[in-house]
């Protein structure tokens, strides 16, 4: 039975996901991408995935370095994530962001950044599947983090 796009995108929207800017630093500056398939993979070794379309001329980029650093947002952070949704060739024009040592960006005020190394990549069908080691990891601040939900941005409330 085939699956409609449509319906598969409407269904596993009801699925909540925290979201996340995963960045890196090219020979050309700064890049980054909005991505919401984000999860830890292993403690030992601590490996963390992350999804981007095979389409995607950022992923396409960062693909290239061989590193890249997964930015937490927080729940005030969602003109962030809409920026690096976009196709904009200046994502970063107006971010505040400062270098990890490894070179990697972080953007201010995110809740948390994972700095990691490719570890493997693989198939997954219209978005590669990248799996890196984690390097260093730090949070940076309290704030609830920024959920997508419905197509739509939220906030979570512990009950």
């Amino acid at each position: 039975m085939a699956i409609d796009s449509l319906e598969f995108r409407r269904v596993l929207g009801n699925f909540p996901t925290g979201v996340t800017v995963v960045t890196a630093m090219t020979a050309h500056g700064p890049v980054g991408l909005t991505i919401g398939s984000f999860a830890s993979v292993s403690l030992d070794p601590p490996l963390v995935m992350f999804c981007p379309d095979k389409r995607s001329g950022t992923w396409e980029q960062m693909s290239e370095v061989g590193r890249f650093c997964v930015n937490v947002l927080g729940d005030d952070q969602s003109e962030i994530s809409s920026v690096f949704a976009g196709r904009s060739a200046s994502k970063f024009d107006g971010i505040v962001w400062h270098p990890l040592d490894s070179g990697a960006p972080v953007i201010d005020g995110t809740i948390a950044w994972i700095d990691c190394v490719v570890h493997a990549t693989h198939d997954g069908g219209d978005h590669e599947i990248v799996v890196g080691k984690v390097e260093s990891l730090a949070t940076e601040n309290d704030h609830n983090p920024l959920i997508f939900f419905r197509g739509s941005y939220g906030r979570f409330t512990a009950i």
